[in-house]
């Protein structure tokens, strides 16, 4: 029988007290029983410290905690919920040494782990007996309300606490679950709370970059219930947030029903271990949400393999988390001895696996550069469409050339190469060539995974540069990409600057002040110029195939 926190200085009259109270059992209808509140109290005025159980709905104690004189450290129970609108089906009975109200610490562990109840039993001052109860539940509240999701009442003078848990938490899950029907989530993965914590340096960028993770969260799935931001001297180490802040965010997701939290930052390994912990919700960094999007919009193998090679390499680091499990070693023939922890197994096979899928992709492109050589005898010229993603690179593509590639309002919606052919006004016939669109901070291990599939670019003629002449970020986005162009070797590269969505504004021409060409890609009749620019510039890159190609045999 465990008993959970700082048992060391204990003495052994007072670890078996606390290892009987497991024999105890509280009935569902009741606060708490005579026989469980004398023990919780000896205890706790025998070492000056809190005592605290969790309590089944069938009145099983399964935790006996002890923590110190103002507070305690719950163990983890786990994440996992019966469904929507149900509560956690454990209660949370312990000792407070003064007479004191539910305090800031007993409230976030009451919305953090869903609980059914929080007791907290005062002793009277000096002496070993209980002098009041103070208790709190889980309250569903409004979205836009501005009340606190539980409500808590007391103090109770001990002998009259006869409140009743069981008419309590049956009313409760039946409001949370009425509460969770009205909202009505539509997105695949449920709610998240969006967060963004910067130092005063950055934080002039902090609504821009907030903006662009709500997009990336809806094209993964996801509800936005709220966006959190926090400007600090600095991020703090342990939690990012300051751990003040993460206790609201806690008290909010409980407000508005949402289990994830998704950061505007890459997470190390242990602060999301910790901010999980803290919480008690599911953590999502930005690296792992793009990772996401990416793996659910790679359709062809090349496309697959890449995003499954730049997962690997964002959870190898990761494969370091502590767990109970990982202690065990290997056995048998060869795994005698100290052998292999399951973690070190686990980072072979993922070193492994980082292995494979690299030879994989390295055949790929020994194709990719077959198909590209075949290209270049024939002399047929290539254009490279390539801008911040959902500039409208595919749509643009489509109405050049009549193709039907998957065009949608997300970011991210075309991940593998696309190449089509188009008859110039002149007669000359050239590739077009999507991309995949870029976005600030691309992860490197992504960058360098689909490194390859900009392998078409390199031997571009000349780059159709796609700017969302909509976006008010768009002087950002257009940085963004040169730096990236530069990066891939293609900055001397011609390029033309297309300015999409000008349908959109009222004066594309004073904005765009002959920087570029100003289209529409959803209009083919604006694409008039882009072909003509199109055309000239060829001519002159490419000037093998200046003359059109003829369509009969010569006379003899």
């Amino acid at each position: 029988m465990q008993i959970y926190g700082d048992t060391s200085d204990l003495s052994p009259s007072e670890t078996k007290a606390l290892q009987r109270i497991y024999r105890r059992r509280v009935p569902l209808d009741r606060l708490t029983t005579p026989e469980l509140t004398r023990a919780l109290v000896g205890v706790s005025h025998a070492t000056g410290r809190q005592v605290g159980v969790l309590v089944d709905r069938r009145g099983t104690v399964h935790h006996v905690i002890l923590g110190d004189a103002s507070k305690l450290m719950l163990p983890d129970v786990g994440r996992l919920r019966a469904g929507a609108g149900r509560l956690r089906g454990l209660r949370l009975i312990h000792t407070h040494l003064r007479n004191e109200p539910l305090s800031r610490d007993d409230l976030v562990d009451l919305t953090r782990l869903r609980l059914d109840l929080i007791v907290a039993i005062c002793l009277a001052s000096g002496e070993e007996r209980a002098l009041c109860v103070y208790y709190g539940h889980n309250f569903p509240v409004a979205e836009d309300s501005n009340e606190s999701p539980f409500q808590t009442f007391g103090p109770i003078p001990y002998a009259k606490a006869r409140d009743n848990p069981a008419e309590i938490i049956e009313t409760l899950e039946q409001e949370f679950a009425r509460a969770a029907r009205a909202r009505g989530v539509a997105a695949k993965d449920g709610r998240a709370i969006l967060v963004h914590v910067c130092d005063k340096r950055s934080a002039g960028q902090a609504e821009d970059s907030l903006r662009e993770l709500e997009e990336l969260a809806r094209t993964a799935g996801v509800d936005v219930a709220d966006r959190v931001l926090q400007v600090r001297e600095r991020v703090d180490p342990r939690y990012a947030l300051g751990r003040g802040k993460l206790e609201d965010l806690v008290i909010r997701a409980m407000q508005l029903d949402v289990e994830t939290l998704i950061f505007d930052r890459d997470l190390r390994p242990a602060q999301a271990n910790n901010i999980a912990r803290m919480t008690d919700l599911k953590v999502v960094d930005r690296t792992q949400l793009i990772l996401d999007i990416f793996a659910q919009h790679a359709e062809s193998r090349d496309g697959k393999l890449q995003v499954e090679l730049a997962q690997m390499r964002y959870i190898l680091p990761r494969l370091g988390q502590r767990d109970d499990a990982l202690s065990r070693l290997t056995g048998g023939i060869g795994g005698r001895g100290p052998g292999e922890t399951k973690l070190e197994v686990g980072r072979r096979r993922a070193r492994e696996r980082i292995t494979r899928l690299q030879s994989q992709l390295k055949q790929l492109g020994r194709q990719r550069r077959q198909r590209r050589s075949r290209r270049q005898r024939s002399g047929t010229p290539t254009v490279a469409i390539v801008g911040y993603t959902n500039a409208g690179k595919s749509t643009l593509l489509n109405s050049l050339t009549g193709s039907d590639v998957i065009a949608e309002d997300k970011l991210f919606a075309t991940l593998d190469t696309r190449s089509r052919r188009l008859l110039l006004p002149s007669g000359r016939t050239v590739i077009f060539t999507d991309t995949v669109g870029f976005i600030r901070d691309l992860p490197k291990d992504l960058f360098a995974a689909f490194r390859a599939t900009f392998d078409e670019t390199q031997d571009a003629d000349l780059l159709l540069h796609v700017i969302d002449a909509s976006d008010p970020c768009r002087n950002e986005h257009v940085e963004t990409t040169e730096e990236l162009l530069v990066d891939l070797g293609l900055e001397r590269v011609p390029r033309i600057l297309v300015f999409n969505k000008c349908d959109r504004l009222e004066a594309p021409e004073a904005m765009i002040q002959n920087r570029g060409i100003a289209i529409s890609a959803i209009d083919p009749s604006s694409l008039g110029a882009l072909r003509a620019e199109i055309d000239k510039r060829i001519a002159v890159s490419n000037p093998i195939a200046t003359a059109p190609e003829p369509t009969s045999s010569p006379p003899a």
